[in-house]
């Protein structure tokens, strides 16, 4: 079996609302942050939640729109 490196590891896949999103979550500093565009906020937390979870990162979300599309920003903390 090949050996991976750390930031392989963290690197992950996640689905929101049907879009496939790659993440480096070892670059994902506290402080950092992300945008998702999403109608369904809810599922889309859920989502976003479900991954930073089983990796042990502490996040938060808001609604917010961004040059006219609604979506998620996703702080580290």
């Amino acid at each position: 079996m090949p050996k991976t490196s750390v930031s392989s590891k963290l690197l992950r896949r996640m689905r929101v609302e049907g879009v496939s999103y790659q993440m480096d979550w070892s670059k994902f500093r506290t402080g950092y942050s992300f945008f998702v565009p999403c109608i369904d906020q809810k599922a889309a937390r859920a989502a976003i939640r479900e991954v930073t979870n089983r990796l042990g990162i502490r996040i938060e979300t808001k609604v917010v729109i961004v040059d006219g599309v609604k979506g998620l920003r996703v702080w580290r903390v």
